[in-house]
C-alpha cells in the first residue's frame, strides 16, 4: 500500500504515517524495527536510530522506520504493515423495542469496533473500525500505563476525540439515547481519567472498577456514554459482556471463556459463582516483539503446516511473505516441533538458530522464546483456574483465527477440553445489554457479585507453574 504524504505545520511524517494507520508497536521509541516504510519518491533522511534498526543494505532500498521519519517535501512511502482483521459481531439478540438508536464499543488495547443500533428492532445500523489511537504510544497495556505515567492525560485525549469522532459519522447527526463501552481496566481507567499507579505493581488492585457515566456534553458526543464495570485487576467489562454473551453465570457446569490478546483474561465458572483471572502475556500473539511479526493482513504468514516433510505456509492475500502474524507464529512453532526443528524446551535445532518459513522470512530463537513467554503465562493461568471443566470458549479475533490443533500441541490451550471460537463476545454482550435496559442493572449486579477476581501473581504456585508451562507440551486440565 503507498501513500502521498505532504509536509504540514507542526506535524511530523511521524504523525501523519500514524494518523493513516500505520501502528507504532514500540510506542515510538524506534526499539523494534516493526514500523517499516519504504520510501518510493521524494526524501526521509536517515536517523540514528533507523542505522542502528536496519541494515544498510535495507536503507539503501529505501526502508525506514515509521516512528522517527519526517520529510522537508512531498513524499511517497510504502507501509509494509498490515491491513487489520477486527472481529465484528452482528448476531441477533434478546430485544425490549423502544424509540432512537444507541451505540455500543469495544475499546480494544489494538483495535476499536463501534456499531450504530436501532434500539426499536435490534438492528446493526453502522459498523465503525479503527486500530486504537493509543498504539502510538505502546503496543501492550503496560507500555501504555508507563507512558500515562509520564504524560498523565494524553491517553485520554487521544481516545476519547478517535472514539468521538467514529461515533459522530456513525451517528449522522442522530442524537443517541445512550452508548455503551467495554474494554480492559487500563483502558477502563485510561479512557476515564482515573490513576493507573495502581495497576503498576502487585497486588494491582484498580483505583475504580465501576461503571463511570459521562453527559454527552461531558465528551462533546452524540448521545451519553457508559463505561461498564471491570471484574477485578486487569479483567474488565469487556470479559463481563463476555459472561452475558455466553450465559457463563447461567451454566449448570463449570466453563472457562479465555480471550487470548496483550493481556490474557481468563473467566472460569457458572450459575454456582465465577473466578476469573488475568496474566501479562505481552504483545507476542499479535505480532509484537517477534522480529518477523506483524498484525494480521496483506503478506502475513497466517497458517504453516508440514508438507512432505517440510515446512509449507499460507501467505494472506496470496502475496510474498513480509511477516509472521500470531497464528502463524503458533502454527510454525507446532509444525517445528513434529519435525524436530523445535524442541519442547523452546531450542531451535538447526546450526543457524533459525526456523526459515517463507520468502525469506524466518523465526529466531528469540521469538521462539517470546512465544513461550505469552503462551506459558496464559497456559499457568488456565492451569490454576480450569481444573475440572468441560468447555472453553475462545473469545475475541485472535482466539477465532488460531488453529485449536496447533494451541493444543505447544500447550497453550489443553488437549482434554472442547474448544469452540466464540466471537467477538464484548461487542455482543455489550448490545445485549444495550437492547434490554431493564434487565441490564440487575444482571450486571448479579455477574458483579457472583465474580471472584483471583490476583495469580500473588499466589506463591504461581511462579512455579508459569515455568513450567514455558514448556512446548501439551497439557491437561482433567
Amino acid at each position: 500500500m503507498n501513500l502521498r504524504l505532504h509536509p504540514r505545520p507542526g506535524q511530523s511524517l511521524a504523525d501523519q504515517l500514524f494518523h493513516a494507520g500505520v501502528e507504532f508497536p514500540c510506542g515510538g521509541e524506534s526499539a523494534c524495527g516493526s514500523c517499516r516504510i519504504r520510501v518510493v519518491s521524494g526524501e526521509a533522511p536517515i536517523t540514528e536510530a533507523m542505522r542502528a534498526a536496519l541494515t544498510s543494505k535495507e536503507l539503501e532500498e529505501g526502508w525506514r522506520l515509521a516512528c522517527c521519519a519526517d520529510a522537508s517535501g512531498p513524499v511517497t512511502v510504502e507501509v509494509e504493515q498490515w491491513s487489520m482483521r477486527v472481529l465484528t459481531d452482528e448476531a441477533s439478540v434478546p430485544i425490549e423495542p423502544r424509540s432512537g438508536w444507541g451505540a455500543v464499543a469495544d475499546l480494544g488495547t489494538t483495535t476499536l469496533v463501534a456499531q450504530l443500533v436501532d434500539l426499536s428492532s435490534g438492528e446493526v445500523l453502522g459498523l465503525e473500525t479503527a486500530v486504537n489511537a493509543q498504539a502510538r504510544f505502546g503496543s501492550d497495556v503496560m507500555t501504555r500505563v508507563q507512558y500515562e505515567l509520564k504524560h498523565p492525560g494524553d491517553l485520554r485525549v487521544a481516545i476519547r476525540a478517535q472514539l468521538g469522532a467514529m461515533l459522530h459519522r456513525l451517528a449522522a447527526g442522530r442524537a443517541l439515547e445512550e452508548i455503551l463501552i467495554v474494554g480492559n481496566t487500563a483502558m477502563h481507567h485510561l479512557f476515564c481519567g482515573l490513576s493507573v499507579e495502581p495497576l503498576t505493581a502487585v497486588p494491582f488492585l484498580p483505583a475504580e472498577i465501576g461503571a463511570m457515566r459521562f453527559a454527552a456534553g461531558d465528551l462533546a458526543w452524540p448521545g451519553p456514554a457508559c463505561f461498564l464495570p471491570c471484574l477485578g485487576g486487569f479483567v474488565g467489562s469487556d470479559l463481563l459482556a463476555g459472561i452475558v454473551a455466553t450465559h457463563l453465570d447461567r451454566h449448570g457446569e463449570p466453563r472457562i471463556l479465555f480471550d487470548i490478546g496483550t493481556n490474557g483474561e481468563i473467566v472460569v465458572g457458572c450459575q454456582g459463582g465465577i473466578r476469573c483471572a488475568s496474566t501479562a502475556a505481552g504483545p507476542a500473539f499479535e505480532g509484537g516483539r517477534i522480529s518477523v511479526g506483524m498484525r494480521a493482513g496483506d503478506g502475513a504468514i497466517d497458517g504453516v503446516h508440514v508438507q512432505d516433510g517440510s515446512l509449507a505456509c499460507h501467505v494472506l492475500g496470496g502475496a510474498t511473505a513480509r511477516g509472521v502474524c500470531g497464528s502463524g507464529l503458533v502454527d510454525a512453532a507446532a509444525a517445528g516441533l513434529q519435525l524436530g526443528l523445535v524442541l519442547a524446551n523452546g531450542r531451535l535445532t538447526s546450526s543457524g538458530k533459525t526456523l526459515p518459513l517463507s520468502d525469506g522470512v524466518a523465526l529466531t530463537q528469540a521469538d521462539i522464546r517470546e512465544l513461550q513467554l505469552a503462551k506459558g503465562a496464559m497456559a499457568a493461568g488456565l492451569k490454576m483456574l480450569g481444573d475440572g471443566v468441560g468447555g472453553l470458549s475462545l473469545a475475541g479475533a485472535f482466539g477465532n483465527y488460531i488453529r485449536a490443533a496447533s494451541a493444543r500441541a505447544i500447550g497453550l490451550l489443553p488437549e482434554d477440553v472442547i474448544v469452540e471460537p466464540a466471537g467477538n463476545t464484548a461487542l455482543r454482550g455489550a448490545r445485549m445489554l444495550l437492547l434490554e435496559p431493564s434487565q441490564r442493572e440487575d444482571r450486571l449486579d448479579a455477574i458483579t457479585a457472583m465474580t471472584e477476581h483471583v490476583e495469580l501473581a500473588a499466589d506463591p504456585q504461581f511462579q512455579d507453574i508459569y515455568a513450567e508451562s514455558m514448556s512446548l507440551r501439551p497439557f491437561r486440565l482433567r
